[in-house]
């Protein structure tokens, strides 16, 4: 699993001139099941993604497609960690430690 955390990194703007195809791509990863949650930041200087996956190299490859990427106006940090303990509503997305 991965957090994705955006850093807004161009005038507010700028962001909300690419947040329709930024919100069409998110959704498009809600839909393929990749997406799980995701929100603005407070303040609102960037956001954060709760991503499903075990590759590192595709969670990378998703984020160079965001448009706010290709608009050149985020900085993504990726930090992938192993949900071994949830609520009750997320047991779905427990993970074992790999041996």
């Amino acid at each position: 699993m991965f957090v994705l955390e955006l850093t807004y990194i161009a005038p507010i703007e700028r962001i909300d001139a690419a947040l329709p195809e930024h919100m069409a791509w998110l959704e498009a990863h809600y839909a393929s099941g990749v997406f799980i949650a995701s929100g603005r930041k407070v303040p609102r200087d960037g956001g954060i993604i709760i991503a499903l996956g075990d590759d590192r190299a595709k969670i990378t490859e998703i984020t160079e497609s965001d448009p706010f990427t290709v608009a050149g106006v985020v900085e993504y940090t990726i930090t992938e960690f192993v949900a071994t303990t949830t609520a009750p509503p997320l047991e779905q997305y427990r993970q074992e430690m790999p041996k």
